[in-house]
């Protein structure tokens, strides 16, 4: 595994906060909004969520309900990047646009729905939060890359 580089398995957006996301084809990164289309998307610290494959992995080898990209609402389902490592600050190349690392983690709320039908929610632990520094596109088979931090 390359410590510094990941390569993008899926991008999901949701119409809707507190639903699940479901992945589409490319999605467009806006500096002060985050990703159109998006429900969380606005100018604010968490516009950008992004969570490891691996962790969805380990998950799913303990429950028997099948997860798919967007089950967790990341915007952005990486292989290959320790992502709940990386510290607040670290800049991200995520396809073509810069992104900044503004949170670890966060609390899950409790009509969280992939927690009701799975019984355990990945992201509240290793998903992480990012701003959009520059505009860019992503889409899966791109890269996310440390760029600094």
């Amino acid at each position: 595994m390359n410590h510094t580089t990941g390569t993008i398995r899926a991008v999901c957006i949701s119409e809707k906060k507190g639903q699940q996301k479901h992945p589409v084809d490319r999605v467009v990164l806006r500096p002060r909004h985050g990703i159109d289309g998006d429900a969380h998307a606005g100018d604010w610290h968490r516009q950008v969520s992004l969570l490891a494959k691996e962790s969805v992995d380990r998950l799913q080898e303990k429950i028997s309900i099948r997860l798919f990209p967007g089950a967790f609402a990341e915007n952005v389902l990486c292989e290959g990047l320790e992502l709940s490592k990386l510290p607040v600050g670290t800049r991200l190349k995520v396809g073509s646009a810069l992104c900044e690392v503004t949170q670890i983690g966060k609390e899950c709320h409790a009509d969280c729905a992939i927690r009701q039908q799975a019984g355990d929610c990945v992201m509240p632990r290793e998903g992480i939060f990012a701003v959009v520094l520059e505009e860019g596109e992503a889409k899966p088979g791109d890269r996310v890359v440390i760029v600094e931090g």
